[in-house]
């Protein structure tokens, strides 16, 4: 696991000893790939951030500033060390993300919101992408021209979501990727 490109590229990142699933270099370089320039200068939150990889790789190519959102505890520290380790700066909230979304100030806006849930159903029996999709505050996060930028398990039903159209889906092996906008 590593930050592939920018400022920081080549620079090995930590993962914690716990249940994260990090998001492979291969589909980490498409999924930067497909957002090109904008994320120069964007503001990223990153939801189920487990080692940061997402974040750290937009900051790496140029992006202003970003938030990582983490419940496990060994995940939220190997996020403080992976950015002391890449020298950046991001805001890190060791909290549940629905938690989170329902708390955050309405007026700030991100230009990207990455989610990379567990494949697992939530202790309710319901899967963590219907649960996002079907959130109303996450569209209210993302800017007009934002990017929500989903991975989910391929096969999993896509739930009806009235907030978001699906711009680009690819699938990477155990890994498929949903570009969304509002």
């Amino acid at each position: 696991m590593r930050v592939i490109a920018g400022s920081a590229g080549g620079i090995r990142l930590d993962v914690p000893k716990s249940d994260v699933r990090p998001t492979m270099d291969r589909v980490k370089a498409a999924i930067f790939s497909s957002l090109g320039e904008l994320v120069l200068g964007a503001h990223v939150l990153d939801l189920f951030a487990g080692t940061g990889a997402l974040g750290i790789e937009a900051l790496s190519r140029g992006a202003a500033s970003a938030i990582f959102v983490e419940q496990n505890r060994a995940a939220a520290a190997a996020i403080e060390r992976n950015l002391a380790r890449t020298n950046f700066s991001g805001s890190i909230r060791q909290q549940d993300v629905f938690a989170y979304v329902r708390t955050a100030q309405p007026r700030q806006r991100f230009t990207i919101i990455f989610a990379d849930p567990p494949y697992e159903k939530t202790q309710s029996g319901e899967g963590y992408t219907e649960l996002l999709l079907r959130n109303p505050q996450i569209p209210a996060l993302l800017e007009n021209s934002g990017v929500f930028v989903l991975e989910k398990r391929p096969g999993e039903p896509l739930a009806e979501a009235a907030s978001w159209r699906v711009t680009r889906a690819r699938r990477y092996g155990a890994t498929e990727v949903l570009f969304l906008q509002r």
